[in-house]
């Protein structure tokens, strides 16, 4: 696979809370625009309520395109509150909230250009649940270890 093609990506995040705040984790999964995976996160949170897991599931995701170099990004969540919030859609009363949007915003903006143009194309969509599977048990992985250490 060339660099040029690794430049366009879906990534899938997901956070996960048990409880609400309890015990929180985010997966991530991050395909290629021919559906082959370029990668997995599985990371262990600490508590958090559920809403701070999901924004750090995508802060995750960001932080992973740019790792990877990606020029256009679609970040796929089955979390409505976070994409409508992002999107501006929905206001973001909560402070932790509200930082964590400015945090995943300041990140995106810091994805590499595409060619001839002065930003990274970043989108956030709404998914169901079932299309989020990976990233969901991704997430539950890393609170399934964290509760065998």
């Amino acid at each position: 696979m060339s660099a040029d093609e690794k430049k366009r990506a879906v990534i899938y995040c997901d956070g996960a809370s048990r409880g609400n705040p309890g015990e929180a984790a985010a997966g991530v999964a991050i395909w290629d625009e021919r559906g082959e995976s370029l990668g997995t996160v599985s990371l262990y949170l600490g508590r958090r309520t559920n809403n701070q897991a999901e924004y750090a599931a995508l802060l995750a995701g960001v932080m992973s395109a740019q790792v990877l170099g990606l020029t256009d990004v679609e970040f796929r969540l089955d979390s409505e509150l976070v994409v409508k919030q992002l999107n501006g859609e929905y206001r973001i009363k909560d402070a932790s909230l509200r930082e964590l949007a400015k945090r995943v915003k300041e990140a995106a903006a810091r994805l590499s250009p595409s060619k001839g143009s002065g930003q990274a194309r970043v989108r956030f969509v709404h998914v169901r649940r079932s299309s989020n599977r990976e990233a969901d048990e991704l997430a539950n992985e890393a609170l399934d270890a964290r509760g065998n250490l």
